[in-house]
This record gives structure tokens, C-alpha cells and sequence, in this order.
């Protein structure tokens, strides 16, 4: 698992140089050939129909059926689900060993013990109202249906999705209109991005 986590380390370190030495391109750009930058920014700039993208989400899907329709069924693999999970939340999880797993043996963490602790009682907590939930469709699956029905809200999305379609300019236009003061703080970060990752891939 150390390795894993060694490697992961590294892509994330690699990606960091990549993206830092893009962003001392851009800045070099904005000090020394603001017209060039604005230029690749307009090549760069895309219109993208965001309504037809998020069209999906508009479809209702009717589960009623599935689950009302045999509740006898859906209740009893809920509770049959659930009880195999709160048996491997009590008596198979072991936190510790986790741990020693996702940081290493000689690694002493309790931020992951706690990580892994608050892991282990929300899922108890799931399996727990899950099994209410099982044995209330087992026994009055209409009462379920009448708390869902109460339970469902409507909510309207096309304000949301027309504020992404709106286009701005308002972000280039700063940028171009200060290209000194933004070339020199975008350089600067990203040569203390160079700086950082490169120092994390020689160690």
C-alpha cells in the first residue's frame, strides 16, 4: 500500500511541475507579449450549450413500481443487507488494522484512526436506518410511500443552468488590463510550484 501511496504521491508532484510551468508560460506571456496572450486566449475561449448537456436531469425516473410493487421482496434484501453489514461494522472492522494498511506499519495516525472510526459509525448509522427501513416495508409499505410522497421536493434548475450559459469576459479583461502585476504574481506562484515540486521529486 506504501507504494501505491509513493506513487500517487509522485503523479500528483508531476502534475504540480506541469501545471506550474504552464502557468510561468502564461505569465511570461502577460509581461513580455500581453497582445500574444490575449490572442491564445480568444483561440482558446469555447462556447459550450450547457442546457442540452444537463437535459437528463429533467427526466424523472419512477422507482415506485420496483419497490412498492414487491415490497416483500425489496424489504427483505434491505434487511438482509443491512444486518450483513452492521455484523461486519461490530465484529470483522478493525480500525487499527486499517490504518496500519492505508499509512504503513510504522506509521503512527490518528487522524486516520479517527477518519476511519467516523468511516465506520456513519456506515453503521446507514445500515441501521436501512434495517428500520426493511422492516417497515416488510410490514406497512404504505406508510413508506406516504413519507417518500411528503418527502419529495421539486426544484427548479433552470435558473442555475442559465447563469452557466451566460458568457463573461469580465475575467480577461482584468487580467489584460494589469498584465504586469498578474504576470508577476503568476510567476511567482508558479515558480514557487516549480520550486516545491521538484524539491518533493529529488528527495
Amino acid at each position: 500500500m506504501n507504494i501505491l501511496f509513493e506513487i500517487g504521491l509522485q503523479a500528483v508532484e508531476i502534475m504540480t511541475l506541469v501545471v506550474g510551468m504552464l502557468g510561468m508560460a502564461m505569465s511570461l506571456l502577460l509581461l513580455f507579449a500581453p497582445s500574444t496572450a490575449r490572442n491564445l486566449s480568444t483561440i482558446l475561449n469555447r462556447s459550450m450549450d450547457v442546457d442540452k448537456k444537463l437535459l437528463f436531469l429533467d427526466k424523472s425516473i419512477s422507482t415506485d413500481e420496483l419497490i412498492y410493487g414487491h415490497p416483500v421482496i425489496m424489504g427483505g434484501c434491505l434487511v438482509a443487507a443491512s444486518l450483513f453489514a452492521l455484523i461486519f461494522f461490530f465484529f470483522k472492522v478493525d480500525i487499527a488494522d486499517f490504518t496500519r494498511i492505508f499509512f504503513g506499519a510504522n506509521y503512527n495516525s490518528s487522524i486516520g484512526e479517527i477518519l476511519f472510526q467516523t468511516g465506520a459509525w456513519v456506515g453503521k448509522v446507514a445500515c441501521f436506518l436501512g434495517l428500520v427501513l426493511g422492516l417497515c416495508l416488510l410490514v406497512t409499505p404504505a406508510t413508506i410511500r406516504r413519507i417518500e410522497r411528503k418527502l419529495n421536493i421539486y426544484m427548479e434548475t433552470r435558473s442555475f443552468v442559465e447563469r452557466l450559459d451566460r458568457s463573461s469576459h469580465d475575467i480577461d479583461a482584468i487580467f489584460f488590463r494589469y498584465p504586469t502585476f498578474f504576470g508577476l504574481l503568476g510567476g511567482s506562484i508558479s515558480c514557487l510550484l516549480i520550486v516545491l515540486s521538484i524539491l518533493n521529486l529529488l528527495r
